[in-house]
């Protein structure tokens, strides 16, 4: 399989080793990024990343790809996505898909064009072995009809740094920290539920990482902490004190269309971090975190726990709870084989209108009514209703 990069970060650097590991016939043999943050640690496995090229166009001009994967900023997606369809490539590109509402819309109305397939959307989680295991144990019918959720996703302190020193600070490059961070978490939520989100309220903001908060006396302990993890394009070196735009805790109150609910918590400050859940059904119950590495589940009528199953937090080759290399050998079979995906772009697209409103809904501090905006995107979607 030949395969190109545009945006050459340190996840696609990753990536690039899990999918060569999964299946050694992946081939890079090509790439666009200015300045490739994820490069060295391609060299240092001595995965080779190809050719550097000027631009995208000249890529696909030269190269015959099976696969363009799209890891630039969050903001250039769209483009970058758009040019791949043009050329009838198939693409992967990385969460989130688009940054706003209108991009949300203008690729919408571009899918319409092509097929279904053609691009695909690294929403790992919903590779993740605790993920499909929760979802068989609903489709055998142990939950029932959804009726609430609680859930969390809660980083580390030198997570929760990184994002006030990366592009990632500012809302107008990544979409915001809800978009950046949580979009796997509520299109999770959202396939679980199986119904549209239709109204939503949210409160969040900076309480964490400001300048009150900053160590008076810069210690080796905090430099490891508030260091650890490199930033890259228009990285800075301010933690506390960034000009970082995004909030760093926030609460969302979300509710679906066939009356199920969804309280959801995310904060980048939490000393001992979990990504956890508690969905109720009409027959049961289901518990778990993703980070722990547990899922139990209990019958409603008779308490009795009827799974108590444990996941591993990493693999040799995850970072994401052995999602990752399971992501790249589906995304290998289904452009090799036609094989289906677990998610698709328009899942993506939908998880993403939904954070667009939850931020407009903190913004506002109102509940905000999602009814035109699903009416705009089936209509940018060429849907009749």
């Amino acid at each position: 399989m030949k395969v190109g990069i545009v945006g050459l970060g340190y996840r696609l650097g990753y990536l690039a080793y899990v999918f060569t590991q999964v299946r050694p016939d992946f081939q890079i043999v090509g790439y666009v990024d200015p300045e490739p943050a994820g490069l060295p640690s391609m060299q240092e496995r001595g995965i080779s990343a190809g050719r550097h090229f000027s631009s995208l166009e000249e890529m696909l001009a030269t190269e015959k790809l099976d696969l363009l994967m799209v890891g630039s900023p969050n903001f250039c997606h769209l483009e970058h996505i758009r040019i791949g369809l043009e050329h009838g490539v198939k693409i992967f590109s990385e969460k989130p898909v688009v940054t706003d509402l209108e991009q949300t819309l203008e690729l919408a109305r571009l899918l319409s064009r092509f097929p279904a397939d053609q691009l695909m959307v690294g929403l790992v989680m919903r590779y993740a072995p605790l993920y499909t295991e929760l979802r068989r144990a609903q489709a055998q019918g142990i939950l029932g009809d959804i009726a609430s959720i609680e859930a969390a996703e809660h980083i580390a302190p030198f997570h929760g740094a990184f994002f006030m020193r990366d592009w990632r600070r500012y809302e107008k490059y990544s979409g915001g920290f809800l978009m950046e961070k949580c979009c796997h978490d509520l299109d999770l939520y959202n396939s679980i539920v199986g119904a549209r989100p239709m109204r939503v309220a949210s409160f969040g903001g900076r309480r964490s990482f400001t300048p009150e908060n900053m160590p008076t006396n810069w210690g080796v302990n905090d430099t490891e902490v508030y260091f650890r993890k490199p930033s890259g394009w228009m990285g800075t070196d301010k933690v506390f004190d960034s000009d970082a735009d995004i909030v760093d805790s926030q609460t969302a109150l979300i509710e679906y269309a066939n009356g199920a609910s969804l309280a959801f918590h995310a904060n980048t400050n939490v000393a001992d971090q979990f990504r956890r859940f508690c969905i109720i059904g009409a027959q049961g119950m289901a518990e778990g975190d993703f980070i722990r590495g547990f899922l139990k589940m209990h019958d409603a009528r008779t308490s009795e726990c009827v799974m108590d199953k444990a996941f591993p937090r990493s693999t040799a080759l995850s970072l994401h709870y052995g999602a990752d290399e399971q992501m790249a050998a589906d995304v290998y079979d289904h452009v090799t084989e036609g094989r289906p995906l677990p998610v698709s772009a328009i899942d993506a697209l939908e998880a993403g209108l939904l954070i667009f409103m939850i931020e407009e809904a903190r913004r506002t501090r109102t509940v905000i009514e999602l009814a035109d905006s699903w009416a705009q995107f089936d209509e940018a979607l060429g849907r009749r209703s």
